[in-house]
């Protein structure tokens, strides 16, 4: 993002663009070059940066900044992949207020680093930031469901599930939320999707914690509500026999 407008990146740049951004923005110009064009000699690598670079200032990016050594990001620049980290940090340290307790608008998207590329520091970071999210949407569907906000964190449950279904902490705030909020059979059905697909693709049961708290929040009942005693004028007084009788 540019002076808050969004700019799309051109392809043959993207990962010179990532590359800085995840290791704090400051790199060597010469290993950068060898670490993303490893086929060919230095010169050849050393090329493909420079066009790298010159694609970038084509595009109206100039927030990579390079000398005849070093390359580095304005501190100023605002990267969707620095916002999610960002994000993600903040909830896993633990929110610090109201205003992390948000599901963002990016999306499981964001998760999808580089896609079509598999060179092994981008296969590692892209784990590495999709750990770091579902950590984060755990830890947000747990805050909002302590909060009340049963929808929101049940949006964020969802989420994490539908990035990764296995995941059974995913699961189970999911299905802490649904029993936190009273819907003790939307938390039966989700324990029971999982179960299945768990026995589906692993040939395994969900652990019997889980199991367990299901049970727990399944066996529970709403509290009678007990009759108020009788008034004395409420009260319903013994009938006396008259002389007639």
């Amino acid at each position: 993002m540019h002076d808050h407008v969004r700019l799309s990146v051109p392809e043959g740049s993207k990962r010179l663009l990532v590359f800085v951004a995840l290791r704090d923005g400051h790199v060597d110009r010469r290993q950068t070059a060898g670490t993303l064009w490893p086929l060919g000699d230095d010169e050849r690598a050393a090329g493909n940066l420079r066009s790298a670079l010159w694609r970038l200032k084509s595009a109206g990016i100039d927030d990579l900044r390079s000398d005849k050594w070093d390359l580095w990001l304005d501190p100023t620049a605002e990267l969707d992949l620095r916002e999610v980290e960002d994000w993600a940090a903040r909830l896993i340290r633990g929110p610090q207020g109201h205003q992390d307790l948000h599901l963002p608008d990016w999306g499981e998207d964001a998760l999808d680093l580089l896609p079509g590329w598999y060179d092994e520091w981008i296969i590692f970071e892209r784990e590495r930031l999709r750990q770091r999210v579902l950590h984060a949407l755990d830890s947000l569907s747990t805050h909002l469901t302590k909060a009340g906000r049963f929808a929101e964190a049940i949006d964020a449950a969802l989420l994490a599930v539908r990035v990764e279904p296995l995941r059974e902490s995913a699961q189970r705030t999911l299905i802490q939320a649904h029993l936190a909020e009273g819907n003790r059979g939307e938390a039966r059905r989700a324990f029971e999707e999982y179960r299945g697909l768990i026995d589906r693709e692993l040939g395994e049961d969900p652990l019997p914690e889980l199991a367990a708290l299901v049970a727990a929040g399944s066996s529970q009942r709403r509290p009678s509500r007990a009759l108020p005693p009788a008034s004395s004028e409420n009260r319903v007084q013994p009938r006396h026999p008259t002389p007639s009788e």
